[in-house]
């Protein structure tokens, strides 16, 4: 009898230990002067959602944008940063069981964009090589984006409408990972080659007006009418 308590005991463990990590992972980089990313995992189980929360320490606000940077650095790409809200840090909901994280990539290695003076559009090239990287959340959780995104962007779904590329990893047993870039409203001429998406918008205003003429006429005056003025004190 003890030796079938012993051995239904050890099964109930031998389960436990195997039972899959069932979580939703979802990732969203908006684009616009910089990369706006927000990493969501939700429904995740309860001892790992308890483990990720005891690792705050060492998985951080920081974590996955360092990781970000590192990789970059490794292949000599030196030209990006990050940077993020220091109020918010890891959101945590427990009746979720998720956690919400934000924060920025910026830089050329990232982003970058050319003005056209003639139709007074930028041409922004956006690289997106970055998304492939491998986290660990806890002892028993591994995310491996590497993998799970590593299909070219151009091969992604584009949506006019809603200006985004979209993936979705459907190989994976427990997880469900899926990502989107989102392009600014005023996108058009969207490309993407390989993992370098390329689309217009309108110069802002402020571009505009730096490459107008009437403000170098302005400063002209400005500089005439200073000069008249300081004649006229000094007689």
């Amino acid at each position: 009898m003890r030796k079938l308590v012993v051995t239904y005991l050890l099964l109930i463990l031998l389960i436990i230990l195997i039972t899959p990590v069932h979580a939703s992972v979802k990732m969203q980089a908006t684009i616009d002067e910089n990369v706006h990313v927000v990493f969501i995992l939700e429904n995740i189980t309860s001892t790992i959602y308890d483990e990720i929360k005891q690792n705050e320490p060492i998985f951080n606000i920081t974590t996955i944008p360092r990781t970000i940077i590192k990789i970059l650095e490794d292949q000599d790409l030196t030209r990006a940063t990050y940077g993020y809200d220091p109020e918010k840090g890891i959101i945590f909901n427990d009746t979720a069981r998720s956690l919400h994280i934000e924060f920025f990539l910026a830089g050329s290695d990232i982003i970058s964009f050319t003005l056209n003076e003639a139709t007074m559009n930028r041409t922004y090239q956006i690289q997106t090589e970055w998304r492939k990287f491998q986290v660990d959340l806890a002892q028993n959780l591994t995310l491996d984006f590497a993998q799970y995104f590593d299909t070219p962007v151009s091969n992604w779904i584009y949506n006019d409408s809603e200006k985004t590329y979209h993936y979705e990893y459907t190989e994976a047993d427990s997880f469900d990972p899926s990502f989107s870039f989102v392009l600014p409203p005023t996108a058009h001429n969207v490309q993407a080659t390989d993992d370098t998406i390329t689309f217009e918008t309108p110069s802002p205003p402020e571009d505009i007006l730096l490459s107008s003429p009437f403000l170098i006429l302005v400063a002209l005056i400005i500089g005439i009418m200073f000069a008249f003025l300081y004649r006229r004190v000094r007689k």
